[in-house]
């Protein structure tokens, strides 16, 4: 997983995210916290910890490897969140005026 995670996505965290999911857990994204000193490839996850039913039993700060955490399910696009540009067609010939 490398890119970032988004309020409303939900993870899978095992061994493969930290040692200490040895038994693995399910967590909802509250946010990254990107202002905490890491070292590379790892990072600060505020979430929250879900029951087998999707409930939050726990609200968690979580130091996890980016390559170690499985994206279960991405959280919509809000309508104020920015997206890429979209490039421009040009359809006639370039300089002309």
């Amino acid at each position: 997983m490398t890119d970032t995670l988004r309020a409303g996505d939900v993870v899978r965290l095992t061994t493969a995210a930290s040692v200490q999911f040895r038994d693995p857990i399910v967590v909802r994204v509250i946010r990254e916290l990107p202002d905490r000193h890491t070292y590379d490839g790892w990072f600060w996850l505020d979430a929250y910890e879900l029951n087998p039913k999707g409930e939050a039993i726990a609200r968690r700060e979580l130091y996890v490897r980016r390559n170690g955490v499985q994206v279960q399910f991405r959280a919509p696009r809000r309508a104020n969140e920015t997206r890429p540009p979209t490039p421009i067609r040009r359809t006639g010939p370039v300089g002309v005026v």
